[in-house]
């Protein structure tokens, strides 16, 4: 990361944690549906399938994350407004002024699912997405997995293979809920379909080291 962007991040770290700290934590909490444990002064969430401690009020987080993922988390937990989650998914380009920039991130998820996703062993990509905490869902694809990315932020993978019988290409997408817009802006969306998309790859290295994958670049996005 460069000097510039180690600036922009500290400049938007430093706002959340301001927009935070006018807030009351237990208010923060039921709209977030995390859990604040106000003895011991911190927030309990999960976020694919690991349990985060946010410390309260400095609001830094105990475990290692990538950096882009605190913020993101932080930005969730001001943003969250209660609103109950929907029956409904969306592409990124359907969220509020997503047409560009969500637009964007949906044609790079559909070009690099359809680039290396789809060609991995479909029994490997479904345990790589349990390891993170997903559940595996019927649907019209032949993997849908539901990513737990925060307690009201689903982030569903759909994959769905090659079939050169009929000359149908594979391809995938990641799709939101509907009610996202309450959470996180389009701009968070992003990063986190990107964030998501990188712990994908991390984690399939991580379980199938003899695989080596392509590196996910987003600056198309």
């Amino acid at each position: 990361m460069t000097v510039k962007e180690n600036r922009a991040f500290s400049e938007m770290l430093a706002a959340a944690k301001s927009r935070l700290a006018d807030q009351s934590p237990s208010e923060i909490a039921e709209k977030a549906h995390v859990f604040f444990d106000a003895g011991h002064r911190v927030f309990h969430l999960s976020s694919l399938g690991e349990e985060i401690t946010v410390h309260y009020p400095s609001y830094d987080i105990e475990q290692e994350l990538d950096e882009w993922h605190h913020l993101v988390i932080l930005h969730y937990l001001d943003m969250a407004d209660g609103t109950p989650m929907e029956q409904r998914m969306i592409p990124f380009g359907e969220l509020r002024d997503g047409l560009v920039r969500g637009g964007g991130f949906d044609r790079t998820c559909e070009q690099t699912m359809a680039r290396y996703f789809t060609k991995k062993p479909l029994e490997n990509l479904q345990m790589v997405c349990t390891a993170l905490g997903a559940s595996i869902e019927s649907s019209n694809a032949d993997l849908c997995a539901v990513l737990p990315f925060l307690p009201q932020y689903p982030v569903t993978w759909k994959l769905w293979l090659a079939e050169e019988e009929d000359e149908i290409d594979a391809s995938g997408r990641l799709f939101l809920n509907s009610s996202a817009d309450h959470y996180l802006s389009v701009e968070d969306a992003v990063t986190v379909g990107t964030l998501i998309l990188d712990k994908l790859r991390q984690q399939y290295e991580a379980m199938f080291p003899g695989i080596k994958l392509l590196h996910i670049i987003f600056d198309s996005v």
